[in-house]
């Protein structure tokens, strides 16, 4: 579960609800709330909770834009430095925008270098243009899908494919053994309306195909992780949190139940040979 399900609750709050909820882990959202930035603490939370940090998102949010420095370069390199000290074997970053022109022209270098420095998968994520006035507009450097480029490993995100007018399957299809990050959500395609609306519903609440990308994953074997990030309004009580929460990990755990590869540690279904965060 990413700890951004239940933003703004603390990173404690969060690593408790995602235990309640039967994860395997986490994946940290770095904010600016300090304990999400270190290492110390938050391998204090997973012991207690019995919880892997599987992965971190480096922050690339605008409530972040000030979460050390202003250097995205830096808060890569960073973001990598705390994957390697907590454990995590993955880094998940959003590509650059246009307006971040040095962070843009060594990217794809700076991904390379620090994935092989520090042994990680830094998954570059897929994300949505928008449109204005009837215009499709285009924020990021090199366009809303990394396909193109010469990374390793990518993350795909249901609600930014949704936000983008695309169709999650074509997307993993394209991707092939470099997807190896899924952020488990949902979403609908834009109306003129809500020209620009994130919505992160859970899995099977949108029009994307999440259960046929998924099938295809266990079809292939696939061995990488399955964060849930989706949107719980703060205003929400806890039990409908972790009622919502446990619906999303039962999604996904359904897609992979039919194969026989689920283990027998858990007669529901929940020992996969993949991890669920």
């Amino acid at each position: 579960m990413s700890t951004s399900c239940v933003y703004p609750s603390g990173t404690r709050r969060a690593f408790e609800l995602a235990a309640e909820a039967g994860y395997d882990g986490v994946e940290v959202m770095v904010t600016e709330d300090r304990m999400t930035q270190d290492a110390v603490a938050l391998r204090s939370l997973a012991d207690e909770t019995g919880l892997d940090i599987l992965s971190i998102h480096a922050p690339v949010l605008t409530r972040t834009a000030f979460v050390w420095g202003r250097d995205h370069r830096v808060k890569l390199r960073r973001s990598a430095e705390l994957a390697d000290a907590v454990g995590a074997s993955t880094v998940v970053v959003h590509p650059p925008f246009r307006w971040q022109r040095r962070y843009a022209a060594s990217f794809v270098d700076l991904v390379a270098e620090l994935s092989e420095q520090y042994g990680l998968e830094i998954a570059v994520e897929n994300m949505a243009c928008f449109r204005s006035r009837g215009l499709r507009v285009q924020p990021f450097a090199f366009g809303y899908d990394p396909g193109p480029l010469a990374c390793a490993a990518l993350t795909l995100d249901f609600s930014h494919a949704a936000l983008a007018g695309e169709d999650s399957l074509e997307i993993a299809t394209r991707y092939g053994d470099r997807l190896r990050h899924i952020h488990l959500c949902d979403g609908t395609s834009p109306s003129p309306r809500a020209a620009f609306l994130d919505e992160h519903l859970l899995p099977g609440d949108g029009d994307q195909p999440v259960a046929a990308v998924l099938e295809r994953l266990r079809a292939a074997e696939w061995s990488g992780s399955i964060v849930a990030e989706v949107h719980l309004p703060s205003g929400e009580d806890d039990a409908s949190r972790v009622a919502q929460l446990r619906a999303s990990l039962a999604f996904a755990k359904r897609a992979f139940a039919s194969t026989g590869r689920v283990s027998d540690e858990s007669p529901d279904a929940g020992g996969l040979p993949y991890r669920l965060a």
